[in-house]
C-alpha cells in the first residue's frame, strides 16, 4: 500500500477548449488505436465529440487530463479509450485499472461500454456496487480483473475485507467527481486514491471543478492538462427552458399534461414518497411510469430503466440521488416537478434530455414561494426567460410542427451504452409492466432495505450531515431525497 505525496500545493494547468476548426474527421486521426477504431465504426461512431477530440490524445500519450464537460458530452469513450489501450493485465485480486463512479446504474454503463472497447483483446472489466451480494464480486477477483468499476462505498468494504488491493493499478479514473462531492463521498475517495501508487495515470471528468472537486484535482493529479467544454446553459443550448408559475394543486394535472404530449419524460421529485405518489397518479390517468428512488432494490431500479429504455413505460419519475448516472437517448422532456436544490442541480437534471446536440424541452413548475430561489437561479445560469404562466396547448402545437416536419433523427450517443430505443406503437406505450411484489409501493414508509452495503445509503446520510450544518429546510430536503 503506497501513499500519494503530492500534497495539496498549486498544480500549473494548461487549459484547452476545442475548436470546431480542429475537429479530427475520426477516431483514428485522434490516434486512436486501429483496432478500436473499426469497432467503434462497426457500432456506427464515427465522428467524435468535442470532449472526446480534446482529451483522447492527451490521455493516450500518457497526460493525467482533468475534464469540464456536462452530462451527455461523451464523457465514457473520452476516458475509455484510453483506459483500454494502456490498461495492463490484472492478477488476482490486482486489478490494473480503476473507474470511479458515484451512482450503481452509472458504474454498469461504463463498465458496459468498457467491455465493448475491449472485447477484440479480452479485457476482463468488472463492477463493484452495494445492495447487491458479495459472492460474484469476490469470484471476479479471485479470478483477475484488468479493470474495476466501481462505487466508493463498496470498493471500500472489499479494500477493508483484503478482497481487493490496489497498490498496482496503473490508471484512475474518477467519473462525476462534482456529483460524488455532493452524494458525500469524497473522504471515500481520497482514502482510496490514497492507496494507488503515486506514480499512476489519473483522468478526472467532471460537470464543475470548484470547490471540493479542485481538491481532488490538486492533490491527485500531476500537472493535469484541463479541458474545458461549455454547459448546456453556457453555450448554444438545443433545450427550450420553460418556467411555469403552478400551485402545488394544479401540478399533477400540468403534469399529466406535459409528460402525454412527449413520447418519452423524466420527472423531478425532490421525495422518495413524492416520486412513488406522482408515479401513481399518472398511472391512473392513463401513462405508464415508474418511479426510481434509494428505496427501490437494484434489481427493482433495473427493471425500471429497462422498461423506461425499451418504451413499455414512457415516463420515470426520480429522486436526485436515484437519477445521478442515468444515461437514455432521446428523452424529449424533463419536468422539475420540485424546483431543484441548487443550479447545479438544475444542469444535471436537465440534461437527461436534449443528449448528444438533439433537442429537448425542459420545463420547471414554480410555486409562489419558490419564486425568488428561481429567479436567483436563472441568473446565476444566465436564463432570462422570467416565469411564465403556463401554455401546455402551445407547447404541443410546437412538438406537432417539430415532428411533422424535421423528425429528430435516432442516433446513438458516442460514449454511452444503451440499446437503440426502437419507434413504438400505440399499443405498446399503453403497455405496463406489472411492479414487483416488494416494490416501492409495498414498502412503509421510511424503512430502509438491508440488503447489500448500498452506496445510497451512505451517501443519505453523510448528506444529512452535511446539510444539517448549513440549515434546517436543506436539511429536510436531503432526509427525504
Amino acid at each position: 500500500m503506497s501513499t500519494d505525496t503530492r500534497g495539496a500545493e498549486t498544480v500549473p494547468f494548461t487549459i484547452t477548449r476545442p475548436t470546431p476548426e480542429a475537429t479530427p474527421a475520426s477516431f483514428a486521426s485522434l490516434g486512436v488505436p486501429d483496432s478500436m477504431a473499426e469497432g467503434l465504426r462497426a457500432r456506427s461512431i464515427e465522428s467524435p465529440f468535442a470532449i472526446q477530440i480534446a482529451t483522447i490524445p492527451d490521455a493516450l500519450s500518457g497526460r493525467d487530463v482533468c475534464g469540464k464537460a456536462p452530462t451527455g458530452s461523451g464523457k465514457t469513450l473520452a476516458f475509455g479509450i484510453p483506459l483500454v489501450a494502456r490498461v495492463g493485465r490484472g492478477t488476482p485480486k490486482h486489478p490494473k485499472g480503476l473507474v470511479l463512479a458515484p451512482t450503481r446504474e452509472l458504474a454498469a454503463q461504463i463498465a458496459k461500454e468498457l467491455s465493448l472497447l475491449g472485447a477484440s483483446a479480452g479485457l476482463r472489466v468488472a463492477t463493484f456496487y452495494g445492495a447487491v451480494g458479495f459472492g460474484p464480486q469476490l469470484d471476479a477477483l479471485r479470478r483477475g480483473v484488468d479493470i474495476a468499476v466501481a462505487c466508493p462505498g463498496r470498493l471500500t468494504d472489499l479494500v477493508d475485507r483484503r478482497a481487493v488491493s490496489l497498490d498496482q493499478v496503473e490508471m484512475v479514473v474518477i467519473d462525476e467527481a462534482d456529483r460524488m462531492a455532493d452524494m458525500g463521498f469524497l473522504p471515500v475517495v481520497r482514502r482510496l486514491l490514497d492507496q494507488v501508487p503515486a506514480r499512476r495515470q489519473t483522468l478526472l471528468f467532471s460537470a464543475t471543478l470548484d470547490g471540493d472537486v479542485d481538491v481532488l484535482v490538486r492533490r491527485y493529479q500531476q500537472n493535469p492538462v484541463r479541458h474545458e467544454l461549455a454547459t448546456p446553459v453556457e453555450s448554444d443550448d438545443t433545450r427550450t427552458h420553460l418556467f411555469w408559475r403552478a400551485s402545488s394543486s394544479e401540478r399533477v394535472k400540468l403534469t399529466t399534461e406535459l409528460v402525454g404530449a412527449h413520447d418519452t419524460s423524466i420527472v423531478f421529485c425532490r421525495t422518495k414518497r413524492g416520486a412513488d405518489r406522482l408515479s401513481k397518479q399518472l398511472d391512473r390517468s392513463g401513462i405508464p411510469s415508474e418511479a426510481l428512488h434509494g428505496d427501490r432494490s437494484q434489481s427493482q431500479r433495473d427493471r425500471a430503466l429497462a422498461a423506461f429504455r425499451s418504451g413499455r413505460v414512457r415516463v420515470l419519475v426520480a429522486t436526485d440521488l436515484a437519477a445521478r448516472g442515468i444515461h437514455v437517448d432521446d428523452v424529449g422532456c424533463v419536468v422539475h416537478f420540485d424546483v431543484p436544490a441548487d443550479h447545479k442541480d438544475y444542469v444535471h437534471r436537465s440534461g437527461r434530455t436534449g443528449r448528444a446536440g438533439s433537442g429537448g424541452n425542459v420545463i420547471s413548475l414554480v410555486g409562489e414561494d419558490k419564486v425568488a430561489d428561481v429567479r436567483r437561479m436563472q441568473k446565476l445560469l444566465g436564463l432570462a426567460q422570467g416565469i411564465q404562466q403556463p401554455d401546455v396547448e402551445a407547447l404541443a402545437g410546437t412538438i406537432s410542427r417539430m415532428s411533422s416536419t424535421s423528425p429528430r433523427p435516432r442516433r446513438r450517443d458516442p460514449g454511452l451504452t444503451g440499446p437503440e430505443t426502437a419507434p413504438r406503437t400505440a399499443g405498446e406505450r399503453s403497455q405496463r409492466p406489472p411492479r414487483h411484489a416488494s416494490g416501492a409501493a409495498s414498502q412503509r414508509p421510511g424503512r430502509r432495505r438491508r440488503t447489500g452495503s448500498g452506496d445510497w445509503r451512505q451517501a443519505d446520510s453523510q448528506q444529512r450531515r452535511r446539510a444539517g450544518s448549513t440549515s434546517r429546510s436543506r436539511s429536510r430536503q436531503a432526509r427525504s431525497a
